[in-house]
């Protein structure tokens, strides 16, 4: 039995795509292999293999243990990716930079969720044959489609009618998310039902923290912002909502779009290069706000095409499957394992 000790802080602060994706892995590791690894979470015991899911500084000491195995860096986001979230001072961004980059340098391993951060992670300096992509993956179980009637059942909870053209965004409310374009969207269409689940993870020192604290306090009429919520609360919005929309500017690979598709919610990103590897022609595209808007205007209009949107999410939901990654993990654990012995 193979020895893995998870290294994770992801979970003490809600709200974030990191701690989604650090559950749902372990989740899966006990779904399906729980006679192959034993695992221990944030302990220092001799391990084969030392995961590191968050980059706290205490983990960064433990990389000097001699019993610490293979050290494996998952890799939810680089510095650049930052840039738009939380605002630091100069001198502490340039620290808090170099400290990230020196973390991922100590490890023997790092797993990306998207491949394009490769060739990225590989001009910082890192060895291209130290670097595996992995991507995300979402539980069938926690995000699911509903039937229609309990689709229903949600929105008339909701204050919601079966004709509101519904538009759900999800993730912390920062600059770099996109906000200022959906909240653009909600005013400049004000017969759509605009909803933004999530709130402010970092608190005052999210980037444009005041700005965006009075828009959440005052938000046009057609826009609700529902704050942090549970994620089995938040699967009930991705079956109430008729589009998903993130007009996020920088990411890696957003739990969010997979949870949209696993819930069979036709999806809207802003056309990014990142998306080209891992997302080809499962999402409607737009370059800006005005591609946004021309497009919200007809989807709204022609729900067949919405449709077809639709069936796209469901075919990418199986292809990001838990069951399909969780071999991935199996075989790369186990082949991480055989280099520590």
């Amino acid at each position: 039995m193979i020895k893995i000790t998870m290294f994770s802080t992801a979970d003490k602060v809600k709200g974030q795509g990191v701690g989604s994706a650090y559950l749902e892995l372990l989740a899966m590791l006990k779904k399906y292999f729980s006679k192959e690894f034993s695992i221990e979470i944030n302990t220092y015991k001799a391990a084969d293999i030392s995961h590191y899911h968050t980059v706290d500084f205490v983990y960064y000491l433990s990389t000097f243990l001699w019993n610490r195995g293979v050290k494996l860096g998952y890799v939810h986001f680089l510095p650049e990716t930052l840039e738009g979230s939380i605002k630091l001072l100069p001198l502490f961004q340039k620290v808090f930079n170099w400290y990230v980059l020196s973390f991922y340098k100590r490890m023997d391993h790092l797993v990306v969720v998207n491949p394009s951060f490769i060739e990225k992670l590989v001009a910082l300096g890192v060895p291209e044959e130290r670097i595996t992509y992995i991507p995300n993956f979402v539980s069938p179980k926690v995000f699911y489609e509903a039937q229609a009637e309990q689709k229903t059942a949600w929105r008339k909870e909701n204050n919601l009618s079966e004709e509101d053209f519904v538009v759900l965004g999800v993730g912390q409310i920062q600059q770099r998310k996109g906000i200022d374009d959906f909240v653009q969207l909600a005013i400049q269409n004000p017969e759509v039902q605009f909803i933004w689940a999530g709130g402010f993870s970092f608190g005052k020192i999210t980037d444009g923290y005041q700005k965006y604290q009075k828009i959440y306090d005052n938000p046009p009429k057609n826009l609700r912002f529902t704050g942090i919520i549970e994620r089995d609360e938040i699967v009930q919005y991705y079956n109430m909502a008729d589009l998903f929309l993130l007009p996020s500017y920088n990411e890696l690979f957003p739990m969010s779009i997979l949870e949209a598709f696993s819930c069979g919610t036709p999806v809207m990103l802003r056309n990014l290069d990142l998306y080209d590897s891992i997302l080809k022609e499962t999402f409607v595209t737009a370059d800006d706000i005005d591609e946004m808007q021309v497009k919200l205007v007809r989807l709204v209009e022609n729900p067949d095409e919405l449709h077809d949107f639709q069936e796209k999410s469901r075919r990418a939901a199986q292809r990001y499957s838990e069951e399909s990654c969780a071999a991935t993990w199996l075989s790369f654990y186990t082949e991480l394992a055989k280099k520590k012995k």
